[in-house]
């Protein structure tokens, strides 16, 4: 009913992290953008680490019920004179997209980032609320007709 991922994105990330960068010599670690998801009554929570990411550089969209989540992790250092020592956080642009399932509304999804971590509400769809069906006794209503 929520959401899949994109089984080509886990092969790419996967073949990133064994084989590194190509004809560098180096290992890179994935540019992984971790979350959860759980149903919560009538929405399903997603939750996104995202450390150190500046809210004005994370984006929302929805288009044909995929929702697409992209932030940028940008350098700490400023100034011309810093020699960096140590570089084991990732840097850069994080994607990833979910496919919501059409019993979603994707009209109101609500969206609060606090302490590193972005978390969307998506609310079920009116539609595809559980409703309780009158049953009808199926006895005809009899009239006697006199001539």
């Amino acid at each position: 009913m929520l959401m899949r991922t994109d089984p080509f994105r886990e092969l790419d990330r996967l073949t990133a992290q064994l084989l590194g960068n190509p004809g560098t010599g180096t290992w890179s670690r994935p540019n992984a953008m971790p979350m959860d998801a759980y149903r919560d009554g009538d929405q399903f929570v997603v939750c996104f680490d995202l450390p150190g990411i500046s809210p004005d550089a994370i984006e929302l969209d929805v288009e044909r019920n995929v929702l697409t989540v992209k932030a940028e992790r940008r350098p700490a250092r400023t100034g011309e004179k810093v020699e960096m020592q140590v570089s084991e956080r990732p840097l850069g642009v994080f994607s990833r997209q979910l496919f919501l399932g059409d019993t979603l509304d994707t009209e109101h999804i609500a969206a609060d980032y606090s302490s590193g971590v972005l978390t969307l509400r998506i609310p079920v769809a009116e539609k595809a609320k559980p409703r309780r069906i009158e049953i009808s006794t199926g006895e005809p209503d009899h009239k006697e007709i006199t001539a």
